[in-house]
């Protein structure tokens, strides 16, 4: 009487098989590099997307407050880097400025962001502190870069005209009307070739 034979079990995968899933695996990582690098670039355009819109309503809130927009200064973009005119602004709008006659006399808190990552130029996406902790001394966009603000002047005569004008790139000049304040962030080059920036903008 014959036995019946026991089918044939195999375990573990053929070289072909074993080829295949490489192969795929592979495609899949390249695939993850070349995104990856883009994927970053847009968290940080969003990123310092939040943080440019978030200081153009301070101002506009500190407006509505006081009926007047901070006096730091007239003309060029204000930079947000450390000895830039914008950094009083930003000490205005949190309430911590110093002098005898302050501009936010009743200390209101219009401007919030998060603590940097790093110090010094290593400085990345957000404020920085003073060695007290209590002054800001810049705020930087996820490339370590400074924001730039500009704000309406006030006229003698006609007040303000929510008018602006300015050259936040060379050769670029740029009119925005019906808006008292605006704030952009110039990044880094994304391209080395042609120089392009990555403009951040409140516009």
């Amino acid at each position: 009487m014959k036995t019946p034979s026991k089918p044939f079990s195999r375990k573990g995968f053929t070289l072909v098989e074993l080829l295949v899933v490489i192969a795929i695996i592979a495609v899949l990582a390249s695939a993850g590099f070349a995104v990856g690098p883009a994927m970053m670039n847009r968290a940080k355009k969003l990123s310092a997307q939040a943080g440019a819109n978030s200081l153009a309503t301070a101002v506009e809130q500190f407006y509505t407050e006081y009926s007047a927009l901070p006096d730091v200064g007239t003309g060029a973009p204000l930079p947000t880097n450390l000895g830039g005119d914008g950094v009083e602004l930003l000490n205005i709008l949190v309430g911590q400025e110093d002098g005898t006659e302050p501009q936010n006399p009743r200390k209101i808190r219009f401007f919030s962001a998060k603590e940097a990552k790093g110090t010094g130029t290593k400085a990345r996406d957000g404020l920085l502190y003073s060695s007290d902790d209590k002054t800001i001394s810049a705020f930087v966009d996820p490339w370590g870069e400074p924001y730039y603000i500009v704000m309406d002047n006030e006229s003698d005569t006609e007040g303000y005209d929510e008018l602006l004008e300015f050259t936040p790139r060379d050769n670029s000049p740029v009119t925005v009307r019906g808006r008292s304040v605006a704030v952009f962030s110039l990044g880094v080059d994304e391209n080395s070739t042609s120089n392009a920036k990555t403009l951040v903008k409140t516009w």
